[in-house]
């Protein structure tokens, strides 16, 4: 159930309101298959931009950078030539798997009836 918190009267508190907060996080175009293909493991900057062939360069850099100042993704960079980055996800990035799964499930339910 879902429980809203209300400022006033027909006025709900976005600052408070979890669906508000999960939407400015996750609403980023490619931020959920950002996500989904790092719930596999760890991956390089290159295998993530070649499982989102679609994505420019310059969208995927901006949305890893948003992704990780909300602490859902990790970025570890390593001290060589040429420099080698890797991604993974953080904590709070784990902790939305169930969360991808379930919407994996709906999607497929959707795209059967659809």
């Amino acid at each position: 159930m879902i429980v809203w918190r209300w400022r006033s009267i027909n006025r709900i508190d976005l600052e408070d309101c979890p669906i508000a907060i999960s939407q400015k996080i996750l609403g980023g175009k490619w931020a959920l298959r950002i996500l989904y293909n790092l719930s596999t493991g760890i991956l390089r900057f290159g295998e993530l931009n070649r499982q989102m062939p679609e994505l420019t360069q310059a969208t995927l850099t901006k949305e890893l950078r948003r992704l990780e100042s909300f602490q859902l993704i990790n970025r570890k960079v390593y001290p060589e030539v040429p420099p080698r980055v890797e991604y993974s996800l953080a904590e709070m990035g784990l902790k939305l798997l169930p969360v991808l799964k379930e919407l994996e499930i709906w999607g497929d339910e959707y795209k059967k009836i659809h």
